[in-house]
C-alpha cells in the first residue's frame, strides 16, 4: 500500500509541476487552472498525511 501512496504522491507532484508550468509559459490561463491547483495540493497533502499514518503503524507493528 505504501508504494502504491508513493506512486500516487510522485504524479500528483508532477502534474503539479506541469499545471504551473503551462501558467508560467502563458500557455493556459492561470484562471483556467484556479481550480485545479488546490485540488492538486489537497491531494498531495492527503497522500503524505496517510503515507506518515501507515509508516508509523507500520513502525509500531514491527516494535511489538
Amino acid at each position: 500500500m505504501i508504494n502504491k501512496l508513493k506512486i500516487v504522491e510522485e504524479e500528483a507532484d508532477e502534474t503539479l509541476y506541469w499545471l504551473e508550468l503551462l501558467i508560467e509559459a502563458h500557455l493556459v490561463a492561470e484562471a483556467r487552472l484556479a481550480d485545479l491547483m488546490p485540488e492538486t495540493n489537497e491531494i498531495i497533502a492527503m497522500t503524505v498525511s496517510s503515507l506518515k499514518t501507515l509508516r508509523a503503524k507500520q513502525k509500531a507493528t514491527r516494535h511489538s
